[in-house]
């Protein structure tokens, strides 16, 4: 079943890029995992728009090749990578071959991630299935973020924005791997949050999109979009444009005192 069409009033990317203060990331390097389509592209587009400098990274390499040359052809400072984060060999390379290319790193997404996506309640999730969605998403969240430290540290306001998802805060049935995945996730914000905070004065904060009508979820039922419809306090489809504004924030300065906090970004489908 297809999801719903966007609503008149839901905010559009190219809306929301042309509104944002060109100098609110201005000459932050920030490095954007899963970046090749979906939210991390939207990031990536926004952050660029703001000032900044990105690499797009994602497994899909010839995708972000191309929307990193885009981005070049607008005039914006765009590079992208290949990197695999079930693979910590990848990892640790991509994550050098990123602050290679901008110079040192002030920022870090991390937004790539999978899921167990198929409807599969707790009995019929196989194990190999869960092992790949904590691998990508918990174990590969932690390894990007210990092989930039160092370089966040050295910019003296590196910032890590993990992107966690409201389905750990209600419980979302039949997404079991996914929704401890994103728990798992939020609980590391935390720990590194304290972990860090002395090391240069890195600020580690997750933001929880809802459900959001992007290509990652095309596949979920009709139903399932209408349960968070009737849901939100704001009772409309979530964008990713709805999603950039908490990103960004949580790399610019103007989060420079918040660390270890979630900010769920849903639409009031989750008061939290």
């Amino acid at each position: 079943m297809s999801a719903p069409k966007s609503t008149p009033d839901a905010q559009s990317l190219s809306a929301l890029l042309a509104e944002l203060p060109a100098n609110l990331l201005a000459g932050r390097r920030v490095l954007v995992t899963g970046a090749a389509r979906g939210l991390g592209l939207a990031f990536a587009k926004c952050i660029v728009q703001a000032g900044g400098r990105v690499v797009l990274a994602d497994i899909l390499a010839e995708l972000a090749q191309a929307e990193a040359s885009a981005l070049r052809d607008a005039g914006f400072d765009a590079q992208a990578l290949r990197i695999d984060l079930s693979d910590p060999d990848s990892i640790e390379a991509g994550a050098a071959e990123a602050i290679r290319m901008l110079g040192g790193l002030d920022g870090l997404v991390n937004n790539a991630a999978i899921t167990n996506s198929g409807g599969r309640d707790a009995h019929a999730l196989d194990i190999d299935t869960w092992d790949r969605v904590m691998n990508v998403n918990v174990r590969g969240t932690w390894l990007m973020s210990r092989a930039c430290q160092q370089a966040l540290a050295a910019s003296g306001r590196g910032a890590i924005v993990n992107l966690a998802s409201d389905t750990a805060l209600w419980g979302a049935p039949n997404l079991l791997a996914y929704a401890s995945s994103k728990g798992a996730v939020i609980s590391m914000t935390r720990s590194l949050a304290r972990e860090w905070g002395g090391q240069g004065g890195i600020t580690v904060n997750a933001v929880a999109p809802g459900l959001t009508l992007v290509e990652a979820t095309e596949y979920v039922p009709a139903a399932r979009h209408q349960h968070y419809m009737d849901g939100r306090a704001l009772p409309r489809e979530q964008q990713a444009a709805d999603v950039c504004g908490a990103v960004l924030f949580g790399l610019s300065g103007l989060s420079r005192f918040v660390t270890g906090q979630l900010l769920a970004v849903n639409g009031g489908f989750v008061l939290h």
